[in-house]
């Protein structure tokens, strides 16, 4: 039964994915990104569990990948496709007729969020050399990129974000631009401690650091710059360290 507990553990990961897509559907997208939150928690625990009881399994493996696609490629799409559908419909967007065929291609580009994880992850899955770092953006971060929006969003009072959600085009430039980012061979930081030392972690410390700091000069808003910061402390990093390169 031991063995098992990682498999149940990332179908918890696949549950949350769902639960949050029907959320979305329903137009609950706040609570819908709580739900991709509980399943990134869910899919840290399954690689834990899985190290900890020795529990590696080639089925576990490809159980991770499907959930991840769900969880992390599916239902933060639904949200985009959600907000984009929001925006179409504000009076003033430059799209005159929500219903013409413009306006359905536009509905249907989040479509290409899920496509490009389900590549990312299946390349991730024959390259065993990411295993002490990345690359292209991993699906979680993708999530986390639109669901830190949404919540920073509803708990923030800033009008920027207010008008970047409600504008179609940032959020098809946005769209594009995250979902490219997992296909792409960028170099990106893993955030897996071995321990709690600062040498060998310097990275990761200042990843955290960074956004702490910028939750507490922006508030809530500070939020949506996670993504961002990770993304340029991937990249310095690889400018002043060789990246490692260990094999299963």
């Amino acid at each position: 039964m031991i063995r098992h507990i990682p498999n149940f553990i990332t179908s918890l990961n696949l549950t949350a994915g769902f639960i949050s897509i029907v959320l979305t559907l329903r137009g609950d997208i706040v609570n819908a990104s709580w739900l991709i939150l509980v399943a990134m928690i869910f899919d840290f625990l399954d690689g834990l569990s899985a190290r900890l009881l020795k529990a590696y399994s080639d089925i576990g493996k490809e159980l991770d990948s499907l959930a991840d696609v769900v969880s992390f490629g599916v239902a933060p799409a639904i949200i985009l496709y959600q907000l984009l559908n929001s925006s179409l419909a504000t009076k003033g967007t430059w799209f005159s007729d929500t219903m013409g065929s413009g306006a359905i291609l536009i509905l249907l580009l989040p479509a290409v969020m899920p496509v490009c994880a389900a590549l990312r992850l299946a390349k991730f899955n024959i390259d065993d050399s990411q295993t002490t770092s990345f690359k292209g953006l991993p699906t979680p971060a993708n999530a986390l990129a639109v669901v830190s929006l949404v919540i920073a969003m509803h708990f923030s009072s800033s009008a920027l974000l207010t008008s970047f959600t409600n504008s179609a085009s940032a959020l098809i430039i946005f769209t594009i631009i995250i979902s490219l980012l997992m296909v792409t061979r960028i170099p990106m930081l893993s955030l897996k401690m071995h321990d709690l030392k600062v040498r060998g972690n310097e990275e990761r410390y200042i990843l955290i650091t960074s956004v702490l700091l910028a939750i507490a000069f922006f508030g809530a808003a500070g939020a949506v710059l996670t993504i961002p910061l990770y993304i340029a402390v991937s990249l310095i990093s690889t400018l002043f360290r060789k990246p490692l390169v260990v094999k299963h």
